[in-house]
């Protein structure tokens, strides 16, 4: 399977899904939007991912690039690829389906609890019904039409969504590593101001390595429903 990921900044790249892809046997390339906005044509990938990043999905005047990607992604689901949103990228799948994005009430940033909300339904991915992720983010999506709720935290009422069979967006980071968490932390410390939902420097970087594999294992099992998912490719 041909995968195309979307990376909007040096920092927030693919984490603990490029192992997944790679034992998989899934041919990867990538668009660096922080240095290239050549975007791949939309035969060349089967399975689209889009990662996080600091700006928002408004910000087209500061970045152009997003104009294009937006129209990528509307193509990638209106063509049934999978397609697989992180953070700034489930919001730009949100955006594109219609959906508003704003600032959220709370900045979360941190390890934070989950409750999952799916239904149970064979076709649509459930998440535990609670479940530790980490979180960094200020802005929020509405639930595109049509889109099923998937997750919420006590800050964030829409956390995840599915649409459809293979088009899936997770507000939440489960790719994180020790080390992403680290490039995340030096490069956005100035976000780490006291407030209800956001923890300390200390605390991010304290995590134990139990709970980098319990993200994990989730990662792979929301990357496992996509992967056998029946999308267009």
């Amino acid at each position: 399977m041909r995968v195309h990921y979307l990376q909007h900044v040096p920092f927030e790249g693919l984490g603990s899904i490029q192992p997944w892809l790679d034992a998989a046997g899934c041919g990867i390339t990538t668009t660096p939007l922080f240095e290239s906005s050549r975007l791949p044509d939309i035969d060349d990938f089967d399975w689209l991912i889009v990662m996080g990043g600091p700006m928002s999905v408004n910000d087209a005047d500061a970045y152009p690039w997003l104009t294009l990607e937006k129209k990528l992604i509307r193509d990638a689901i209106a063509a049934r690829k999978r397609v697989l949103g992180i953070c700034l990228g489930a919001q730009l799948i949100a955006n594109v389906m219609g959906a508003e994005v704003h600032r959220n009430p709370f900045r979360e940033i941190g390890w934070f609890p989950v409750q999952g909300r799916s239904p149970s339904d064979g076709s649509i991915f459930r998440f535990p019904s609670s479940f530790e992720a980490f979180h960094w983010h200020g802005e929020t999506f509405n639930l595109p039409p049509d889109a099923i709720q998937l997750a919420r935290t006590e800050a964030c009422e829409n956390q995840a969504f599915q649409f459809g069979p293979s088009v899936i967006g997770l507000q939440f980071h489960l790719e994180t590593t020790p080390l992403s968490a680290q490039a995340i932390v030096s490069h956005c410390r100035a976000e780490l101001t006291p407030a209800q939902y956001i923890q300390g420097e200390t605390a991010i970087l304290a995590a134990a390595s139990e709970k980098y594999q319990a993200l994990h294992d989730l990662m792979g099992n929301v990357l496992s429903f996509l992967h056998a998912a029946k999308g267009n490719g």
